[in-house]
């Protein structure tokens, strides 16, 4: 079979996956009623995050040689810019086609407390994360112990969300759970079997995307990093953010916001932490290239946010534009 049908149909695997966890994710959230923050920010981030996560652990312990580390770096580094780049363009557009509908119009008002917390904890730990890519292997105990401080600081994070109490919204609009058959209330054994099923279903797929983009690096001399930090978050997670459009068109800013800086969250923190764990996570000139880029968005998106309490559909416009210059940078070869 053709790479580029396994590498389709793989992200077709992978996309049914993750629909069926983000829909049992939600279920299990109300179930253990948690704030709409908490649902955002954590379960439904962390969520649409795990083909990313899973892609690179698969990449770097399955696929033998340097190119099993260079699509896990890709993959690992591939989503904050994606996130906070791209994913936050999308959402802009998705407020200008709504905004008629919109009590805010073009502002966003998402939770201030909550987006304000997201963006300084991405942009504080994602800087340490990348910065731990320069120091020299003989302290390879110091990265180790960066490792342990980036996941107890993404453990500190999701302490602080759940403890927050889960707003009562009146008719609650929640969607149809697959596994519920015509029941209106799934119960909680069909939430977890959902969940189980869809992680199953994500690590086929994982494993399938994997060994397509190491076959079409070597076939067409593409550097697999290249390949891995454009295709991989953009294949598998930019579809779950139109989540965020949807929301932004009922105007529930929270969720949408969330959904984006919950994701960047665990993708600066966790994840780096996995690949600082199984490699020896030696960053080039171009993967600190792209992690300035990321940063570059969130700080302001962040710095608007501190100024004005709000974001306005400017700034989120303003991702697109940096996702661009990435790509040119690629195209120019300098990223490569």
């Amino acid at each position: 079979m053709s790479n580029f049908v396994i590498l389709i149909a793989s992200l077709g695997v992978i996309l049914a996956g993750a629909e069926l966890f983000v829909n049992g994710i939600e279920w299990l959230g109300k179930k253990m009623n948690l704030s709409e923050s908490a649902v955002g920010s954590v379960l439904a981030a962390v969520g649409t995050a795990l083909p990313e996560t899973l892609i690179p652990i698969i990449a770097i312990v399955f696929t033998s040689g340097t190119q099993g580390h260079d699509i896990g770096i890709g993959a690992i580094l591939g989503a904050p810019l994606m996130l906070s780049t791209l994913a936050m363009f999308v959402t802009g557009v998705g407020v200008l086609m709504f905004k008629r509908q919109r009590g805010s119009g073009e502002k966003v008002l998402a939770d201030y407390h909550t987006m304000k917390k997201d963006l300084l904890f991405f942009i504080a730990v994602y800087l340490v994360a990348v910065l731990t890519g320069l120091i020299p292997q003989e302290y390879r105990l110091v990265k180790l112990g960066v490792a342990v401080l980036l996941i107890a600081s993404y453990v500190f994070y999701v302490k602080i969300l759940f403890s927050q109490e889960r707003e009562h919204v009146e008719n609650e609009q929640m969607p149809r759970f697959y596994f519920a058959g015509k029941a209106s209330e799934p119960r909680l054994g069909m939430i977890i079997l959902q969940i189980m099923t869809s992680l199953a279903f994500i690590i086929i797929g994982a494993k399938l995307f994997v060994d397509a983009v190491s076959n079409l690096a070597v076939l067409y001399g593409i550097p697999a990093f290249i390949l891995a930090i454009i295709i991989t978050p953009v294949a598998t997670e930019l579809p779950e953010k139109f989540n965020s459009v949807i929301w932004i068109s009922r105007g529930k800013d929270t969720l949408a916001l969330g959904n984006i800086t919950g994701a960047m969250v665990f993708q600066s923190s966790l994840i780096p932490a996995i690949g600082i764990l199984l490699t020896d996570w030696e960053l080039t000139g171009s993967a600190l290239m792209s992690a300035a880029l990321a940063l570059i968005s969130s700080a302001a998106i962040y710095l608007e946010l501190t100024r004005k309490k709000h974001i306005t559909v400017r700034t989120l416009l303003l991702g697109g534009f940096i996702y661009v210059l990435f790509l040119g940078l690629v195209i120019q070869g300098v990223i490569r």
